[in-house]
């Protein structure tokens, strides 16, 4: 019997959808899928000597790496066994076309205590080294975190030598204070103390310990996992040559220290070159007055002499060293990156700007209580992620255009700031810092070409010393002190994406916001629909995640 009127209708969409979905998943079948279970709990840590709660993944701390290649399919089932609500994002991973897996507040529900959800993340069109981390309340400050490496596919060539041996290593500032209390501390609207030590993988001062052949070569991806301190990384008597940056293949500058501001990661090649010993790895504070050192030890396996004479130095306040740095790396343009074409190939530096924003980072006390913002707004989370209140038209969330392109010279005020954005429009970002302190930010779901970097205030005569050829692409950049920082950034990827502080305490207390970058054409060509699994929360709850 033929169906009539809007049954029939009712029918047809069905089965268009259908057709979509079942297009959509017969295309991501062609990839490889990799299976994870993570079980989150509390244990004891010790990194600074002391007894403290920490967040492990499967018992251990930091947690596992998530190895993938290129296009692969992550499944990672995430049992939640703390005590409060946790959430799992992803820096540097795009999420491409599906911010729904950014796991941040604003775009996905927290796991329940007790409970589990289940990640579908594809990294789409990657290669690199990048972190995990967990993004509600304050648990990034008791661990949880751990690196991420997406490798080449396996006909893609790379632009050095396979290495003998592939590490992580992750370091960054550490309190000794409990995630609770540092929370209680911001919420009741005082700054952070100074971080009471530093951490290699985990471990406080010649505790992290690196095992390696003489002769060989091997590549260390060095992410900066930290709440708040630039750390300067090196490595005794020996040089590194940077290669690779947030999934980009640089040009191979050698390099004795690396400074690695507080959500960035790079990757670079070490050669062990120098007699058979043990040496000191060092990461230490920049930009600080009182500076802090720790020590791991790179041991060759030949070895029987353990590490001797001084420490290395490092750079410790200068601005001018570390900015001279930051614009020597830079993209090589004949390596292919994900995909054979040479990463040269875009060329960006040709395309027209269709829009300016300018983003002026600032302190002040609200209501009687510290807090950041962003063009004058210091975000507050809404009842609701922002991209559910979105995907399911739930008014009175949130206001697209609560931010505006240019600082406005208003007094701080707070509100749940989200500024919009054309699909596929090219757009420049000027981060504009007129604190004293290095600001540091990051974009989900993109990386984004950073073409300038000076001191004072940017101006449009500023363009005139952009790099428009070789520019770095990356998803984290720095912002020196009364200085400014500016970005490419084509939008061609739809959802809701956070634009944030990586100083993790002004990101809590409001240095953030939403960029919601739309297109009218609902298709799955542009955004995958709502995941199946998706927890609903707030004035989300009792939808359906796939309706007809």
């Amino acid at each position: 019997m033929a169906l009539k009127g809007s049954s029939s209708r009712l029918w047809q969409r069905f089965a268009v959808g259908f057709v979509l979905v079942s297009v959509a998943v017969v295309v991501q079948a062609e990839d490889p899928y990799r299976f994870f279970t993570w079980n989150v709990t509390y244990g004891d840590i010790f990194p600074l000597g002391v007894r403290q709660q920490g967040i492990l993944i499967n018992g251990q701390f930091p947690g596992p790496d998530l190895y993938s290649v290129t296009n692969d399919n992550l499944i990672v089932n995430v049992f939640n066994n703390l005590d409060e609500p946790l959430l799992l994002s992803w820096n540097g991973v795009q999420q491409r076309r599906n911010s729904f897996q950014d796991g941040v507040y604003g775009t996905t529900c927290p796991i329940p205590p007790g409970k589990n959800f289940t990640y579908i993340l594809q990294v789409k069109d990657q290669i690199g080294s990048f972190y995990y981390f967990p993004s509600l309340a304050f648990h990034k400050a008791a661990g949880g975190f751990g690196g991420i490496r997406i490798l080449s596919r396996p006909r893609i060539p790379v632009p050095f030598p396979d290495p003998a041996g592939d590490f992580t290593v992750l370091i960054g500032d550490w309190f000794k204070t409990d995630h609770r209390k540092l929370k209680a501390r911001l919420d009741g609207g005082h700054k952070l103390p100074f971080p009471d030590g530093i951490l290699i993988n985990g471990h406080g001062p010649n505790g992290a310990f690196f095992t390696v052949d003489q002769g060989k070569t091997y590549r260390f991806r060095i992410s900066n996992v930290g709440l708040q301190n630039s750390l300067n990384f090196r490595i005794q008597g020996h040089k590194m040559k940077l290669v690779e940056v947030e999934g980009t293949h640089t040009v191979q500058t050698v390099y004795e220290s690396l400074d690695v501001h507080v959500g960035q990661s790079y990757s670079v090649l070490v050669t062990m070159d120098q007699p058979a010993q043990d040496f000191y790895i060092v990461a230490s504070t920049r930009f600080t007055d009182k500076i802090l050192t720790t020590t791991g030890t790179l041991h060759y396996s030949n070895s029987n002499k353990p590490v001797s004479g001084p420490v290395p130095g490092g750079p410790t306040t200068q601005i001018d060293w570390s900015l001279n740095q930051a614009r020597s790396i830079r993209t090589n343009l004949t390596a292919s990156g994900p995909r054979p074409n040479p990463q040269g190939s875009y060329h960006y530096g040709l395309i027209n700007i269709s829009r300016t924003i300018k983003l002026v980072n600032s302190a002040a006390q609200v209501n009687g209580k510290q807090r950041y913002a962003v063009n004058s707004v210091s975000f507050v989370p809404a009842d609701t992620p922002l991209k559910l209140a979105d995907y399911f038209k739930i008014g009175g969330v949130f206001r697209v255009g609560s931010i505006s392109d240019n600082p406005t010279g208003q007094p701080m005020y707070l509100d749940t700031s989200v500024m919009g954005a054309d699909f596929r429009a090219f757009v420049e970002i000027v981060f504009e810092n007129h604190e004293s302190i290095v600001q540091n930010w990051h974009i989900d779901g993109y990386a984004f070409w950073v073409v300038g970097m000076d001191g004072g205030l940017w101006t449009p005569d500023s363009r005139r010393d952009y790099n428009l050829r070789d520019a770095v692409s990356r998803s984290t950049t720095q912002v020196y002190p009364r200085s400014w920082t500016a970005i490419y950034l084509a939008l061609d990827n739809v959802g809701m994406w956070n634009v944030r502080s990586e100083f993790w305490a002004r990101q809590y207390l409001g240095q953030q916001f939403y960029l919601r970058v739309y297109s009218p054409v609902q298709s799955v060509r542009d955004e995958y629909p709502i995941p199946k699994n998706a927890l609903l929360c707030g004035r989300a709850q009792g939808r359906s995640t796939r309706p007809l």
